[in-house]
């Protein structure tokens, strides 16, 4: 017997930005439901009200399978949202689907979760005290292990060993685990993008690498011993450190499937320069394998179906290609 396909719960985001139209617009691609079961979050009226805005049919289904959609519907699905501005109904909607979507993972119903685009001021007006997404599912898994953003563009992929600190704050959060770690984090979300041994790289901190200690020692003492621990002990194909002025040079030539990097800007702007309206977010190093595109709600475009797909297809992509790997350790 063939192993059941892999389980997606997806939420739609915040509803009153553009999450609804690309839900649906990337659920009417058949492609995306051939491999994998989908179980969307809203009640079957919301889904045909995104499917006629948008244009477009999507089949649904009572159970989970392949081919057609499951809606499992929302606690607050008969809550009126306004559409196009914050509000506290906006930022509990999504709350309380992303609580539910977790749910659905521990309880053994999904293999992964991917939503669409959120809005910061409207989860803190519903009580989310958390800097950002990450530190509250976070919270909610009751998990505190090693987390970071992997951030995805056509072309490269990155994660942090630091993320939101200061600056000052960067060169003594590194060490040689929270390295490796970051290490493994990339390679598992490379490995969901369909390269089964990605070649990675990590950047250095200081500048040329810190020239053999010459302009500060994280490179000797922490980050090559990461890299190494990494490479010797995980058996991850990762070399470095690098001068990160010329890596992602090299990375976005293809010498690299993926780049460690130390801080959020030191990644950041290479990807918002090489892709900022193509990037992917993955919540990397939670129990629970979460994607999304990494845009806004576009309120100034909503209902205009003028959002493009790309960002979602990859995340979407991703999320099955995590999907898959969760549900192969399930079946161990």
């Amino acid at each position: 017997m063939p192993a059941p396909a892999p389980r997606i719960a997806l939420t739609f985001g915040d509803f009153s930005g553009i999450g609804p139209e690309l839900a649906v617009r990337l659920l009417a691609e058949p492609k995306n439901l051939e491999t994998v079961r989908v179980s969307a979050l809203v009640s079957p009226e919301e889904f045909a009200a995104a499917c006629a805005a948008a244009g477009v049919e999507v089949p649904t289904t009572d159970e989970p399978r392949t081919g057609a959609v499951h809606l499992v519907g929302s606690d607050l699905q008969d809550v009126p949202v306004p559409i196009a501005e914050t509000s506290v109904a906006a930022g509990t909607r999504v709350i309380r689907d992303l609580e539910k979507a977790l749910r659905l993972f521990e309880d053994g119903e999904a293999d992964a979760i991917m939503f669409l685009p959120l809005n910061k001021t409207s989860l803190h007006l519903a009580g989310m005290d958390e800097e950002d997404e990450l530190r509250w599912f976070a919270r909610q898994l009751d998990f505190d292990g090693f987390t970071s953003e992997v951030n995805v563009i056509p072309g490269l992929i990155t994660s942090r060993v630091t993320s939101h600190v200061p600056i000052s704050d960067v060169a003594r959060s590194i060490s040689a685990a929270r390295v490796r770690q970051a290490i493994g984090l990339l390679r598992d979300v490379v490995r969901g993008t369909g390269i089964g041994s990605p070649r990675l790289a990590v950047a250095a901190l200081n500048p040329h690498a810190g020239e053999n200690g010459q302009f500060g020692r994280e490179e000797i003492d922490h980050i090559a011993p990461g890299v190494e621990l990494a490479h010797e002990v995980d058996g991850i194909d990762v070399s470095g450190p690098y001068p990160s002025d010329t890596l992602f040079l090299k990375a976005w030539d293809g010498d690299f499937d993926g780049v460690v990097t130390m801080y959020h800007d030191q990644g950041q702007i290479a990807m918002k320069l090489l892709g900022f309206s193509d990037g992917v977010t993955v919540q990397g190093g939670l129990p629970v394998p979460i994607s999304t595109p990494a845009h806004g709600t576009a309120y100034e475009i909503v209902g205009k179906n003028l959002a493009g797909l790309g960002p979602s297809q990859r995340a979407f992509d991703i999320a099955s290609g995590l999907a898959a790997q969760t549900a192969s350790r399930r079946a161990r």
